[in-house]
C-alpha cells in the first residue's frame, strides 16, 4: 500500500479526523505521511465532492493551530528551561539564546510566514521559538498566518488541479526544493560572514 492508499483508506475511515489529528501529529514530528501530500489529497477529495471544501478547510486549519501551538509550548515550557539548566553542556549560553533571539526580532517572523512549506524546518520551528520565548502573541499572528496561507495553497492544488494534482503537487515540491536549498545556502553564507566579522570585531578590541 503506498502513501496515497493509505491517506485514502484513513479518510474513508475517519473523515475530517484525519486532518484535525493527523496534522497535529505532523508538527510533532512523528512518522506519519507528511502534511503536504495530505493537505493536496484533500483538495482532490473536495473536488470529488467526498469532502466539503469548507469543513476541510477549517479542520485543517485547526489541526494545523493546535499542531504548531502544541509545538511552541513545549518549547516554552520545557525546552527553555532545559537549555537554561543544562545548555553549557551542548555549549549554549544564555548570552547566545539571548543573540538569538535579538536576530529572530529583525528576521524571524518572516521566516516563520514561509516555514511550513519546508518539511523539516515545519516540524522544528514551533519548538525553536519557543524556545527562545518569543511572545506568544507575536508568534500565533505570523504561524497561524502562515498555517493559513499553507493550507490554502496545497489544498488549492488539488481541488484546482482535481485529476492532475499529483502532477502539480510533485513539480510543486521539486521548486520548493530548489528554492529551499538555495535560501538555505544563502542563510549559511551569512552566518558565516556574520561570524568572521564578529571574530574580526573581537580580536581587535584592546585588551
Amino acid at each position: 500500500m503506498n502513501v496515497i492508499e493509505w491517506i485514502e483508506l484513513m479518510f474513508k475511515q475517519y473523515g475530517y479526523l484525519v486532518l484535525l489529528i493527523g496534522l497535529p501529529i505532523d508538527f510533532i514530528a512523528l512518522p506519519l505521511p507528511p502534511g503536504q501530500t495530505t493537505l493536496t489529497f484533500t483538495g482532490y477529495l473536495a473536488y470529488k465532492k467526498v469532502l466539503g471544501l469548507l469543513p476541510a478547510a477549517a479542520a485543517a486549519l485547526a489541526g494545523a493551530v493546535i499542531g504548531i501551538t502544541v509545538t511552541y509550548l513545549i518549547g516554552y515550557k520545557i525546552g527553555a528551561p532545559l537549555v537554561e539548566r543544562y545548555g553549557k553542556w551542548i555549549f549554549l549560553k544564555p548570552s547566545q539564546i539571548e543573540k538569538t533571539r535579538r536576530t529572530y526580532d529583525k528576521y524571524g517572523n518572516k521566516m516563520l510566514l514561509i516555514s511550513f512549506f519546508v518539511p523539516g524546518v515545519r516540524q522544528f520551528f514551533g519548538y525553536f521559538v519557543g524556545i527562545i520565548r518569543i511572545p506568544f502573541r507575536t508568534f500565533a499572528i505570523y504561524a497561524y498566518t502562515g498555517a493559513a496561507i499553507w493550507i490554502l495553497v496545497f489544498v488549492g492544488i488539488g481541488y484546482v488541479f482535481g485529476e492532475q494534482w499529483q502532477y502539480i503537487f510533485s513539480l510543486v515540491e521539486n521548486y520548493l526544493k530548489y528554492i529551499c536549498t538555495g535560501i538555505g545556502a544563502l542563510l549559511i553564507f551569512w552566518f558565516i560572514w556574520k561570524w568572521r566579522r564578529l571574530r574580526l570585531k573581537e580580536t581587535k578590541q584592546p585588551e
